[in-house]
């Protein structure tokens, strides 16, 4: 299991000097900041696919609830 890893990242010049003012505001370092980035960039990829299924049953002609009874009816569950 890796607990951390050091690695290189090229940085335009524009953002870099933003990240600098961001992290001198924030008083925190540029490693804090791309952590905090990183983890922001993960939380809101697990999001998106949390709503993948959204609006699946919009154009079914039955209700999700009645297509499950369905289903159970056919395996013989109640």
């Amino acid at each position: 299991m890796i607990t951390s890893m050091r690695t290189i990242v090229d940085i335009p010049d524009e953002q870099l000097g933003a990240l600098a003012r961001l992290c001198e505001k924030q008083e925190i370092s540029r490693a804090e900041a791309v952590r905090r980035a990183v983890d922001r960039l993960i939380k809101e990829s697990k999001s998106e696919q949390k709503d993948v299924g959204f609006g699946t049953w919009k154009h079914k002609k039955i209700e999700s609830r009645r297509f499950v009874e369905k289903l159970r009816n056919e395996w013989g569950h109640r």
